[in-house]
């Protein structure tokens, strides 16, 4: 009799040895999610392009996101080189994210031997999209992680009257946070 109790007992043993396998084998596990990290790459400066005060007083010239220049106030275009342009962004984040964009509103542009000019920044656009930005808005990335999202920023430049040729350079911060 305990030869047939240690044959069941084996025989069950084995059973469930194998059943804890089969219930293993069978286990799945959920795929790695993509990166939330967000990625933005400036590649192309805000320029105002070639002017000139064309008479007393003050100026003021406007770059697009579009990189269109518009000229009020004693303001010259001139089509010289450098060519206006918009600062443009690439920015790269998965799983379809909103992104807020916040800025400083104004920086000033000074010369090398003096002067100074002041840029207020903004709009800034989307590419393909219609609307456009002011500081603390948000847009919508896309699902895929091998989009890039272009974004183009514009600013206004307030020339004073005393400026002197030559040109001016400055820095703007411009902050994306995803949401």
């Amino acid at each position: 009799m305990e030869k047939s109790n240690l044959y069941t007992s084996s025989l069950k043993l084995t059973f469930f040895i194998s059943v804890l396998f089969l219930c293993m084998s069978v286990s799945y596990s959920q795929p790695s999610l993509p990166s939330r990290s967000l990625t933005v790459n400036a590649t192309q400066a805000l320029s105002f392009g070639t002017f000139a005060l064309s008479g007393g007083g003050e100026g003021v010239l406007t770059v697009g996101t579009d990189g269109y220049r518009t000229a009020i106030q004693n303001v010259y275009l001139s089509e010289l080189t450098p060519n206006a342009q918009p600062a443009v962004f690439e920015i790269k984040l998965c799983q379809g994210r909103n992104v807020r964009i916040t800025y400083d509103t104004a920086t000033v542009l000074t010369r090398i031997g003096g002067g100074a000019m002041r840029l207020e920044l903004g709009p800034a656009k989307r590419e393909g999209i219609a609307n456009e930005l002011e500081n603390g808005d948000s847009f919508p990335s896309q699902n895929n992680c091998n989009f890039i999202t272009i974004l183009r920023v514009g600013g206004t430049l307030r020339i004073p009257s005393n400026s002197l040729g030559g040109i001016y350079t400055g820095d703007f911060n411009i902050t994306f946070d995803q949401e």
